[in-house]
């Protein structure tokens, strides 16, 4: 079997600061270690439950956060951008089945830690045919056009919640309890990583045994709608050839498929850039 294990930072074990996810600020460099522990759990537990092959790829900022020199030599490591499909990169590679680590609940999700949709500096809202979505649905659809279903979450009470609407079965670690966007009540790492390694043991199992989440196929076409947060983001983003302006914020893009769909939705947020 071969297992993704997708990982953001803003879900793991700690984390409640842009401060300890911000590669500029000192507190990063404890937090990474963090989360690389936190993947070494996924790890031990998706390699007990069966897994063996496992590719894990580095999601969060500019995807070289991992500290390879202390990941678990069962993994090979992506690390590095752009790629083709970023935060899931290798979805596309024979993937049996992935695992969500350390994500995050949507832009404009309440007690959430840090939440956001893929840039709090530009995104306000995006939905994918007409429903409202985060990371977690948004990369669950990439990885579903490839067949391949995703198998656990862990972040946040309202990440979890949030993969369950998007994933039915969904396995889901919480590692802490936000009551705010920059307040929670966490487990300390060592007991949070047990229950990610029993979390992603069980989730790997299962599905050997023929059960757990179906693949998260949207309906095609699939209609992106990006709500930017300034209407100058939206003039630069409406410039990819196919794409709508809706309103003053607002720019839709129909793509034929889902990895089309996400692709276009990174080029308008790149436009977007100031």
């Amino acid at each position: 079997m071969k297992l993704l294990i997708a990982v953001d930072m803003e879900g793991i074990s700690g984390v409640v600061s842009w401060d300890h996810v911000n590669i500029e600020h000192p507190e990063y460099q404890r937090f990474r270690r963090i989360m690389t522990q936190d993947v070494n759990a996924a790890i031990r537990g998706a390699a007990e439950g069966g897994a063996d092959e496992i590719v894990v790829t580095d999601g969060h900022w500019n995807n070289t956060n991992l500290l390879i020199e202390e990941l678990d030599p069962r993994a090979r490591l992506n690390s590095g951008g752009p790629t083709p499909f970023s935060m899931v990169q290798g979805v596309d590679q024979g993937v049996d089945a992935a695992l969500f680590i350390g994500y995050h609940a949507r832009m404009g999700t309440p007690q959430a830690i840090l939440d956001h949709t893929w840039s709090s500096a530009r995104v306000a809202n995006l939905w994918l045919n007409q429903r409202i979505c985060g990371e977690t649905g948004l990369n669950g659809a990439v990885c579903g056009a490839f067949g391949v279903p995703v198998l656990l979450v862990s972040g946040d009470q309202a990440v979890c919640a949030e993969a369950a609407e998007w994933i039915e079965g969904i396995g889901a670690v919480q590692v802490k309890c936000a009551t705010g966007r920059s307040g929670a009540e966490c487990l300390p790492p060592a007991q949070a990583q047990g229950l990610i390694q029993a979390g992603a043991a069980r989730a790997v199992r299962e599905f050997l045994a023929g059960h757990g989440p179906e693949p998260l196929r949207l309906a095609l076409p699939v209609t992106v709608g990006l709500e930017l947060l300034y209407s100058d983001m939206a003039d630069r983003a409406a410039l990819l050839p196919g794409a709508l302006r809706r309103d003053g914020r607002l720019v839709e893009y129909t793509a034929p498929d889902m990895p089309t769909a996400y692709r276009a939705f990174r080029s308008m947020i790149a436009l977007a850039q100031r």
